[in-house]
């Protein structure tokens, strides 16, 4: 239903106003503000917001049901007619343009930039869902407890939380924040320099945008994560392709190919999608590049909670003496995604500059989710998950190595990895891993190609394939619907 209709009548017009109400009716379901079959607010109702009598309303609805604008339903309401009076048809569609205008000639030199980038679509996908990668176990989640922390908070929540908040975000998210990032991850920053986001998307747009100009050059991943490139993208930034290597983006790569690029945008901790970490000395050579060059380096440590072997290299924000790395995360991966939460850690000098530009870009996160978030960290509540978590991805990803090596050997090299949510398969060079993927989907089974991250690298073919939201039950069903797509790929192929 329509719970109210925006009426522009003039009580000063010498035209009655049951008439202005018919006209203002008419031309709504004329002109598609009122689709057909959507249900009318009742006279009593639309007379009251009109400040208009009653019998003025129903005169203007007995002459639309008359004509066949609106439908009458016994007991039900007043609705705009499914099917208009043919005549009505023809002048609607008289109306339309013989041509409508290339969708190109509509938008700005940006809006034409955005609307070109590709970016990652969830598709309606239903989760949990082999092999879905990049989300969390959401069987797993402590619903019941955060239902309980959330009506407490709500019911508790004092005016300062229920009116416009902080461009920065919550004060007490972002202190557990930075209190959470110095011990886990060895961030150097205090409550002052977090910024909370609209997950770490939003962080890639905000670095871009504030740190870039259109037409500067800027190193990307290759094969790298499309959310980064697609934020240069849109801010017009040239994307400079730098291989990867056994320890992440090669320095040297960048280096040659772009010596004067603005801006290094990596995942050190958890190479995405490749999986490979960077070690100390490459992770120095990079700081010592950002360093003599004057570039920024956006370090998108986006799943570094989850570390199943060894320990992990602390960020590389903390290996930063010169103030050149803006640091990004989320509570994506280890909470839910439609939380729509993340942070970004600017050096000291660009808080301002950033704080400003998350203003006007949305002004700020839901501040309720953000309490709730507080409170789950504070409370010790997200340490446990994450433990708790952590183990039990470690199981799943030993269930699809154990399921793929028993159902796939010949077909998919599946190695386990020391961290993250997914892993990567490795299929025989014969086979196109597009191909493979299209098939796969056919079969119920998502599982995308490598090929889809890379610009320049030639790689050998590959799947993702993630194993958190899915139970082993779930992962060997997957493997099983996997394996009989790769035979038939294959026997196609020989």
């Amino acid at each position: 239903m329509v719970p109210f209709l925006a009426l522009h009548l003039d009580r000063r017009s010498s035209l009655p106003l049951q008439r202005q109400l018919y006209d203002e009716i008419r031309a709504a379901i004329l002109s598609g503000r009122l689709a057909p079959g959507v249900r009318l607010p009742a006279t009593r109702g639309l007379a009251a917001d009109a400040r208009i009598s009653r019998n003025t309303v129903c005169g203007a609805f007995d002459q639309l049901l008359a004509e066949g604008y609106l439908e009458g339903k016994a007991g039900s309401g007043t609705y705009v007619a499914k099917t208009l009076p043919e005549e009505l048809l023809r002048v609607t569609r008289q109306a339309m343009p013989a041509r409508a205008p290339r969708v190109s000639a509509l938008l700005s030199q940006r809006g034409r930039l955005l609307a070109a980038t590709r970016t990652a679509r969830a598709d309606g996908i239903a989760v949990p869902h082999a092999f879905q990668p990049g989300v969390p176990a959401f069987d797993q989640f402590p619903r019941v407890l955060w239902a309980r922390m959330a009506a407490r908070i709500l019911r508790h929540a004092p005016a300062a939380l229920l009116t416009y908040g902080e461009p920065a975000g919550y004060r007490p998210l972002r202190q557990a924040i930075a209190e959470y990032l110095r011990a886990a991850r060895g961030v150097r920053c205090s409550a002052d320099q977090v910024i909370v986001t609209s997950g770490s998307q939003q962080a890639l747009d905000l670095a871009a945008r504030v740190l870039l100009d259109p037409g500067d050059a800027a190193w990307v991943e290759d094969p790298g994560y499309l959310g980064a490139r697609a934020a240069l993208l849109a801010a017009g930034v040239r994307c400079v392709p730098v291989p990867i290597d056994s320890e992440g983006l090669s320095v040297a790569a960048g280096e040659a190919r772009a010596p004067n690029a603005r801006l290094a945008c990596v995942t050190p901790s958890h190479q995405y999608p490749l999986g490979v970490t960077m070690p100390l000395g490459r992770r120095m050579k990079l700081l010592d590049w950002a360093r003599r060059s004057g570039a920024w380096i956006v370090e998108d440590d986006y799943d570094s909670e989850f570390r199943y072997a060894g320990r992990p290299l602390p960020a590389l924000q903390g290996l930063d003496t010169a103030g050149r790395v803006v640091y990004t995360g989320t509570f994506s991966k280890v909470l839910l995604p439609a939380l729509r939460l993340g942070y970004l850690v600017p050096p000291e000098p660009l808080v301002d500059a950033f704080v400003s530009a998350r203003a006007l870009a949305d002004r700020h996160s839901p501040a309720l989710e953000q309490a709730l978030t507080a409170e789950f960290l504070s409370e010790g509540y997200f340490g446990r998950h994450v433990r708790r978590m952590r183990a039990l991805y470690a199981e799943r990803q030993e269930a699809l190595v154990a399921a793929a090596r028993n159902e796939l050997a010949g077909l998919l090299e599946v190695e386990p990895a020391e961290a993250g949510l997914q892993l990567v398969g490795w299929l025989p060079k014969s086979l196109s891993d597009r191909a493979v993927s299209e098939r796969a989907a056919k079969a119920g089974i998502i599982a995308a190609p490598i090929s889809a991250y890379a610009m320049q690298a030639k790689l050998r073919p590959g799947l993702r394939l993630g194993y958190a939201p899915v139970n082993p039950r779930q992962i060997r069903d997957g493997v099983l619907r996997l394996a009989a797509v790769l035979a038939t790929t294959a026997a196609g192929a020989s």
